[in-house]
């Protein structure tokens, strides 16, 4: 099981066009369905129900109150600032 999460920001051109904060999962866990979470969040769920990620649609317009709402939604405890730095750099 990967118990860390991380996020991973996308560049194309030279700039931020997504990013996914990937949550702890299980060796072969696939999205099975989408939840849409405001207008820049969608949370990915495993087939059991599990919140296994959460792709950030536009990473300059979203906040991290909204990021850790959607946490908050899932179970999942808020970002520390720290994790929230390769978005920022962004």
């Amino acid at each position: 099981m990967m118990s860390d999460r991380y996020l991973e920001v996308s560049y194309r051109h030279g700039k931020p066009f997504a990013a996914y904060l990937f949550l702890p999962r299980r060796p072969g866990d696939r999205s099975a369905r989408t939840e849409r979470f405001g207008e820049t969040l969608v949370i990915d769920y495993a087939d059991d129900g599990r919140a296994i990620g959460i792709e950030i649609i536009h990473p300059q317009a979203v906040s991290s109150d909204e990021i850790n709402h959607a946490l908050a939604h899932v179970n999942q405890s808020p970002l520390a600032q720290s994790e929230l730095a390769p978005l920022r750099a962004a």
